[in-house]
C-alpha cells in the first residue's frame, strides 16, 4: 500500500463504502472476514447465480455475518438480468413497459419483481435505467431505458421506484447523470453527453428524487455542461454540486462498476475509488470484471491512504459509511431482508401479459401470410452484446416457436457466420416452409443489414422479428417489433406468428 501506514479503524471505514463482488455461489472466507468486520455489502452477478432458492440460501450466509449488509444486483428486468440468467427474464425489459405506457402496469411489474427480489434476500436493486435513450444507435442502453421520450421515462421511473420499493426493496436509478444521448460504451471509452440535452437527461431523476428513489448510480460519463474535465462519477460538479446541491439529493450514490475503463484507465480502480468518494460518491461497486480479495483490498487501501494523504477527507469517508449504513437499515426495517421461506413465487403471468401488449405488427402484403400453418423455418441473427448483458442469458424467437410449431427449425448466425453461402445454404432448407427471420437493433449492425437484404430478396414472403429497436418496420412481408428479447417477448410474437395471440 502507497503512503503512510493507515490504521485498522481507517482500514474499517473504507470497508464501510465498498460493495465487491466475488468469484462462486457460496461466500469465500476472505469476504466472511470482511462482512464480520464491517464491510458494507456485495454485488451479485449472474456467475453467483443457479436459482432462487440458492440465492436465498447465499444472502443468509452473508447476513450472517454482518445482518447490516447491503446485497445488491443488477435485476432491471428483460435484457439484463441476473436472476434469471439461465432461463432467460419473465419480464420484459424497460423499453417495452414505455411501448405499452401503462404506469400502473409498470408499477406492479416492479413490486412483482421486488416481492421476488426481497424474498431473495436482495435488498437494493440497481434499477431501473433513468436513461434518455435519445441516441438510436447508443451501444449499451438501448432497450434498458423506457423510450426516447424525457417525460415518459420519467413517469414509468417513477412507477418502477414505487413498486420496488414498496416492496422494501431499495431502487436505484441510473446512470446519472443519463447515459441515452451517448454513443461509447463506458466499459470500454469516455462517453460525452452533449450540453444541448443535459435537462431531458436530467428529469427522470429529478422525478425519482421526488418520489423517494434510495440510491442514485452514476454514470461514467463527461458531461462538458457542468465538468469539461472529470467524468460524472469523479467529479464534485456532478455529484455534489449538481446531484446533491441542485437537485437535492439526500439518498446514497453509488458508483457503476469503478473498474470500468472509462473511470479506472487513467487512475487505476483504488485511486478511481478514492475519487470518487472524494466527489461525493457513498459506495463503490467493484468486481464486475475483477472480482476478488486482491481486488477488493486494493480498493480499501487506496481510498484508506488516500485520506492519510490528504486526498479525501475522513469527514467526507465518515459521511459515506452513515449514508450506506442508514440505507441498510432501512432495508431491514423495510422487510427487504428476505421473505418467509427465501423463495417468492415467480408470476409468470404479468410479465408475459406485459410483452404481448408491447407487440406491434406492420403488415405490408396482401397474401395471407400469417398465421403459419405448419413447421417454420427460422433464422436469428445474433449481434454481440455489450458486457452489461450475460452472453448466456437465452432469447430468440425460434425456441418458443418451436414449442409452438413442432418441427420448426433454428439457425443461429453471429456476423462471422452470415457469409453468402452459409445465407444460401439456409434458403434452401427453408424451401416450402414459412420463414421467420429475427434480428436484434438491425439498423446498427451492418451485416445485419446485409444479410436481411439477401435473405428477403430470395424470400419476400419472410416475417421479420425486430428484438432490438425497431428503426424501420418496412422490412419482411409481416414486420413485428417486440421491443425487447427476453424469452416473454419471444413467446408473444411466437403467438403472433401462430395465431394463437
Amino acid at each position: 500500500m502507497r503512503g503512510m501506514p493507515t490504521s485498522g479503524d481507517l482500514l474499517r471505514l473504507a470497508d464501510a463504502v465498498l460493495l465487491p463482488g466475488f468469484e462462486g455461489t457460496t461466500p469465500p472466507d476472505w469476504l466472511r472476514r470482511r462482512l464480520g468486520d464491517g464491510l458494507a455489502g456485495v454485488v451479485l452477478f449472474s456467475r453467483n447465480i443457479t436459482g432462487p432458492a440458492q440465492v436465498a440460501d447465499l444472502t443468509a450466509e452473508l447476513r450472517a455475518e454482518n445482518p447490516g449488509a447491503l446485497i445488491g444486483t443488477d435485476e432491471e428486468t428483460g435484457e439484463v438480468t441476473r436472476l434469471e440468467v439461465a432461463t432467460g427474464s419473465s419480464r420484459p425489459g424497460g423499453h417495452a413497459l414505455g411501448v405499452v405506457d401503462d404506469v400502473a402496469l409498470t408499477e406492479a411489474l416492479a413490486r412483482d419483481l421486488g416481492d421476488e427480489l426481497a424474498a431473495a434476500g436482495i435488498t437494493i436493486d440497481f434499477a431501473p435505467s433513468a436513461d434518455v435513450n435519445s441516441n438510436p444507435d447508443n451501444p449499451v442502453i438501448g432497450l434498458r431505458a423506457f423510450g426516447a421520450d424525457p417525460a415518459l421515462v420519467a413517469r414509468h421511473t417513477r412507477a418502477f421506484v414505487r413498486g420496488l420499493q414498496s416492496a422494501g426493496v431499495a431502487a436505484c436509478a441510473k446512470h446519472f447523470p443519463g447515459h441515452g444521448d451517448t454513443s461509447v460504451d463506458s466499459h470500454h471509452g469516455v462517453p460525452v453527453v452533449s450540453t444541448g440535452g443535459i435537462e431531458d437527461a436530467l428529469h427522470p431523476f429529478r422525478e425519482a428524487i421526488r418520489e423517494g428513489v434510495r440510491a442514485i448510480m452514476t454514470g461514467h460519463l463527461l458531461v462538458p455542461a457542468y465538468d469539461a474535465g472529470l467524468p460524472a462519477t469523479l467529479s464534485p460538479k456532478v455529484l455534489t454540486g449538481l446531484l446533491r446541491e441542485e437537485l437535492g439529493f439526500d439518498g446514497v450514490i453509488v458508483t457503476d462498476g469503478i473498474e470500468m475503463a472509462a473511470v479506472s484507465g487513467r487512475h487505476g480502480i483504488g485511486g478511481a475509488s478514492a475519487r470518487a468518494i472524494a466527489a461525493g460518491a457513498d459506495a463503490v461497486c467493484v468486481g464486475g470484471e475483477r472480482a476478488g480479495e486482491t481486488t477488493a483490498a486494493e480498493v480499501r487501501d487506496a481510498i484508506a491512504a488516500a485520506v492519510t494523504q490528504g486526498l479525501l477527507p475522513e469527514e467526507r469517508l465518515a459521511d459515506a459509511a452513515r449514508r450506506v449504513r442508514e440505507l441498510a437499515a432501512w432495508t431491514t426495517s423495510s422487510g427487504g431482508s428476505g421473505g418467509p421461506g427465501g423463495v417468492a413465487a415467480r408470476d409468470g403471468r404479468l410479465g408475459l401479459a406485459a410483452a404481448r401488449r408491447a407487440i406491434r405488427v406492420t403488415r405490408r402484403s396482401t397474401a395471407a401470410v400469417l398465421p403459419f400453418a405448419g413447421p417454420a423455418q427460422v433464422i436469428e441473427l445474433a449481434p454481440e452484446m455489450n458486457l452489461a448483458i450475460d452472453r448466456r442469458t437465452p432469447w430468440g424467437v425460434g425456441e418458443p416457436l418451436r414449442r409452438l410449431l413442432p418441427g420448426t427449425r433454428v439457425a443461429r448466425l453471429t456476423a462471422g457466420q452470415a457469409t453468402g453461402a452459409e445465407i444460401e445454404r439456409l434458403i434452401g432448407e427453408a424451401a416450402g416452409r414459412p420463414l421467420a427471420i429475427a434480428v436484434r437493433d438491425a439498423h446498427r449492425h451492418r451485416w445485419q443489414t446485409e444479410a436481411l437484404r439477401h435473405l428477403l430478396s430470395a424470400r419476400p414472403d419472410a416475417v421479420v422479428v425486430e428484438m432490438g429497436l425497431p428503426e424501420r418496420s418496412d422490412l419482411g412481408a409481416v414486420h413485428i417489433a417486440t421491443y425487447g428479447s427476453a424469452p416473454v417477448c419471444g413467446l408473444a410474437a411466437a403467438e403472433v406468428i401462430t395465431g394463437s395471440l
